[in-house]
């Protein structure tokens, strides 16, 4: 078999995901404030796409180029070729849903206006909200040949290009900038006769209805027109390697490339005229027909994410009550209840609360130490970075490695480093050849004359914010052999080349794939010898395709394995003298879908992790990464019930087939199940016991 019969394209599976995060604003029993906020996500994902993955589809085809490696050009120009027709009938998709949400909307009594939409009441009130509040925020770029406006563009903004027209006289054009980091960009505009209306007026057609406000006195015209466009540049960035600059400098010179690099894509309004459309082609120096695309109104859709809710509670998801664990609340300290048993939480059903309590109480504990923790992403407001400078005015030994290169955060890490330094934090920034994904904290504490560990194992970042809307697992054990290699990890981390041994721990680069493929490679033989094989899989991303070999020799041999995977798959399951005895479902719901987990049957005697590693050629090999045994037998029992619940979604689970169409499990006779709210009250129940 060839490559394109053994792996489904990771890109278009990539797309596929993003399909079934808008199938949840289509889905008509998805509250409508939700299904709006689901094309938001859908915005955001899109752009991120363009940014990392077609930017990377576009670099290839031009080397291959440069290499006159005419095959290779093809093979990506033909991929390049079928993602621009997903994302055409994905924008088809999306612009319908966006439409029949509004008109959805409407029947709830709130209305989304158009700058041309308001009464005399209604403009007198916007222009005057738009000189108080608007207008001071606005800067144009009145554009010449002297303007290099690629150059003053940011990604992360939604544009205005104005057409400024004069009979007789040559158009004019400007750009405004949409202030959306200064203002919401939803104005609810001042009730009518009945309150039970609620009208919203974006920013976006508050400028445009206010156009002469800004240009009057420096711009003779007689019409003005404005239609958004945004840019996605490429999110990539070369970082060069003078030993005389320190990695923080490097980093900070590799984001000033990444704002200056070449548009990935334009995506303007589709009523934009054709002058307009091309005198921007022309300045933004686009040559590629491919780069250049048109849409519906509003650009940036990604600020949907924070659509207001001005009506009903029931137009969003209700919240669901966050649990307490009893294991934690049945003792004084953290650290009593963890050296009684192992403690498994899952967020955000959980509390994050008791992370965030682990490291408080370790910046006081008279008996702590040292606490070492690793950062990949955290909140902007962290308690936890607060909770680590407390540690050191206590007179604490504090460790933290930060990776700055979590890709879109890397200008707050750079800015938390400097501040945890000045704090006298001893802050290690990583390898730059190796990024740091892994989640570990282990707290020293000095107990009657020993040191004993106490270690935090987790799939997800240490984020207050993400840990609400991303469902992780976190382990906590002072299991003593685990503990102390986690602090080999952080050893090696600061000396690289100093060798070392891990008898438990799967570790990227050094021992992760070799360790799941003697797992795999275990349940083969148990088939061999007659005896039953089974491997289960909770992964975000499978497209590695030497483990994805190993799963179908896995199958072929006999081996039964099911796997839910969030996002890209590569493997093609189900396909006969391959991969019949492969199972893949999806689930995308209310939650982010996050953790990583590995169960091998072992005869029984089951190997249960969980790890900070997807199965992706960059968590195996270039990243470092920790995928952690669970040795408690309760804690090994909870994550198979929540592993079971899942596979028996009958409303939010899709199959994944050899053709990725994202077509909703059959329920059949079985009951309705949506398994995160399931799990909320699975746990809620486990923890009244």
């Amino acid at each position: 078999m060839n490559d394109t019969e053994l792996y489904f394209p990771k890109e278009l599976s990539w797309l596929a995901f993003n399909e079934r995060v808008l199938q949840e604003a289509i889905d008509e029993n998805t509250p409508v404030i939700e299904r709006l906020r689901f094309l938001g996500i859908y915005s955001n994902n899109l752009d991120e796409f363009y940014r990392v993955r077609v930017a990377d589809v576009k670099r290839q085809i031009t080397i291959s180029q440069n290499d006159d490696d005419d095959e290779r050009a093809e093979t990506y120009s033909n991929l390049l070729r079928q993602i621009q027709t997903k994302v055409k009938t994905l924008s088809t998709k999306f612009d319908q849903t966006h439409r029949n949400v509004v008109r959805s909307l409407e029947k709830y009594n709130i209305h989304i206006l158009r700058h041309g939409d308001l009464d005399e009441e209604q403009l007198k009130w916007a222009r005057k909200y738009f000189t108080n509040k608007v207008l001071l925020h606005v800067a144009p770029i009145l554009l010449d040949n002297k303007v290099q406006l690629i150059q003053r563009l940011n990604d992360s903004s939604v544009y205005l290009d104005v057409a400024l027209r004069r009979e007789g006289r040559n158009t004019k054009y400007a750009v405004v900038e949409v202030p959306t980091n200064a203002i919401s960009r939803f104005i609810l505009l001042p009730p009518k006769k009945t309150r039970k209306i609620k009208q919203i007026i974006l920013i976006d057609d508050l400028i445009k209805l206010c156009l002469d406000d800004i240009f009057k006195g420096f711009v003779k015209f007689d019409t003005a027109d404005a239609y958004s466009f945004k840019i996605t540049r490429d999110a990539e960035y070369s970082i060069n390697d003078e030993i005389d600059e320190s990695y923080v400098d490097k980093m900070s010179e590799g984001m000033k490339q990444r704002l200056i690099a070449e548009p990935v894509r334009i995506i303007h309004d589709d009523g934009m005229p054709e002058d307009m459309v091309m005198d921007l082609r022309k300045r933004l120096r686009i040559s590629s027909t491919d780069t250049i695309q048109s849409a519906g109104h509003y650009r940036n859709f990604k600020d949907f994410i924070g659509f207001p809710n001005v009506g009903r509670a029931y137009l969003e998801h209700n919240e669901l009550e966050e649990i307490s664990n009893k294991a934690f609340a049945e003792h004084d300290t953290v650290f009593q209840a963890i050296a009684k048993q192992d403690i498994l939480l899952y967020y955000p059903y959980h509390k994050f609360l008791h992370f965030t309590e682990f490291v408080r109480q370790a910046a006081f504990d008279p008996l702590v130490k040292h606490i070492r923790i690793n950062i990949y992403r955290v909140a902007s407001q962290s308690r936890i970075i607060n909770s680590l400078i407390d540690a050191v005015d206590n007179g604490k030994s504090v460790t933290v490695v930060v990776e700055l290169r979590a890709r879109f955060d890397e200008e707050a890490n750079i800015e938390w480093s400097k501040r945890m330094t000045d704090a006298g934090i001893k802050v290690v920034l990583g390898n730059p050849n190796v990024k740091i994904h892994s989640k570990l904290c282990v707290v020293t504490r000095e107990e009657r004359g020993n040191i004993k560990h106490y270690c935090h194992f987790g799939t997800g970042n240490f984020n207050e914010k993400t840990a609400k809307i991303y469902t992780d697992l976190s382990l906590f054990t002072c299991h003593q052999e685990l503990a102390l290699e986690c602090i080999q990890v952080f050893d090696m981390i600061q000396n690289p080349f100093k060798k070392q041994k891990f008898a438990h721990l799967q570790l990227s680069p050094v021992n992760a794939r070799s360790k799941i493929q003697s797992l795999i490679r275990q349940e083969i033989q148990r088939v061999t010898e007659g005896h039953d094989g089974q491997i289960t899989l909770k992964i975000n991303n499978l497209v590695d395709k030497e483990l994805i070999d190993d799963l179908y020799r896995a199958s072929q041999s006999g081996v039964k394995i099911r796997a839910i995977i969030r996002g890209m798959c590569s493997l093609i399951p189900g396909k006969k003298g391959l991969s019949e005895n492969i199972e893949v479902i999806s689930i995308v719901d209310r939650y982010l879908e996050h953790p990583r987990i590995m169960i091998f049957n072992n005869g029984g005697d089951k190997r249960v992790y969980i790890s900070s590693a997807d199965w992706m050629t960059r968590n195996m090999d270039y990243r470092i990464e920790v995928g952690c045994p669970v040795y408690d037998s309760d804690a090994i029992q909870l994550i198979e019930d929540l592993v079971e619940l899942q596979f028996k979604d009958t409303l939010k689970a899709r199959v994944i087939d050899e053709h990725q169409i994202n077509n909703y499990v059959q329920r059949g006779n079985r009951k309705k199940l949506r398994s995160q709210i399931e799990t909320h009250s699975f746990l809620t129940r486990k923890e009244a016991l």
